[in-house]
């Protein structure tokens, strides 16, 4: 069911919110049957578009990653997401109590995993690595998804959606935390020398 209520997240996340509350899926169910799978997809195109494909900078020469280099970085990547996925939903069920949420069921993982389902989708132009192309696909998945969380944090919390808009503004912010938070590890990461390897 799943991967059925992340296409349904596309076209009527209203009724697909509802779904997803009254299925009630355990975290591991969750993780096997959605996030493990989607969260490949960023992670196994941007291999391939660093690796066979490369990107150029104005008239420069095409530069690719090493496949070892690739490989490394793109795993990291995929742990990086299963554990955010997985911190924000925690965090998510924190904030519950303070905006008096009716529902008691943790929900805050599969909240983070299915707002964060338009994210791994476009991951696939990933392949194709052009900052242009990648930027404003990026985007617009990260739009659609900021949607996906006002819109259903309200019906899987069961709360009003006055309060709901404030719950999903603090989720959102700590979202941009853990990313600011993500790129200072990934520099520090680089200068222990785990960084991009270039090849021409």
């Amino acid at each position: 069911m799943s991967l059925t209520h992340s296409f349904g997240l596309l076209t009527h996340p209203d009724q697909e919110w509802e779904a997803i509350r009254k299925e009630s899926e355990s975290v591991t169910k969750l993780y096997v049957g959605h996030i493990l799978l989607l969260a490949l997809i960023p992670a196994v195109a941007g291999f391939y578009g660093t690796t066979q494909v490369g990107w150029q900078i104005g008239d420069g020469q095409i530069t690719r990653l090493s496949t070892a280099s690739a490989l490394q970085l793109s795993a990291l990547f995929y742990v990086a997401m299963l554990a955010g996925i997985f911190v924000l939903g925690k965090f998510i069920d924190f904030f519950a109590a303070t905006y008096d949420a009716v529902e008691r069921i943790p929900r805050g993982v599969a909240l983070a995993a299915y707002t964060a389902t338009p994210i791994f989708l476009i991951g696939v132009i990933a392949a194709y690595p052009n900052i242009w192309v990648n930027m404003l696909a990026g985007l617009v998945a990260a739009a659609y998804a900021v949607y996906l969380l006002y819109e259903g944090l309200p019906i899987l919390m069961k709360i009003p959606e006055e309060r709901g808009f404030m719950f999903a503004s603090a989720v959102l912010t700590v979202g941009l935390v853990m990313f600011v938070a993500l790129l200072a590890i990934s520099v520090v990461i680089w200068s222990m020398g785990v960084g991009p390897v270039y090849v021409n």
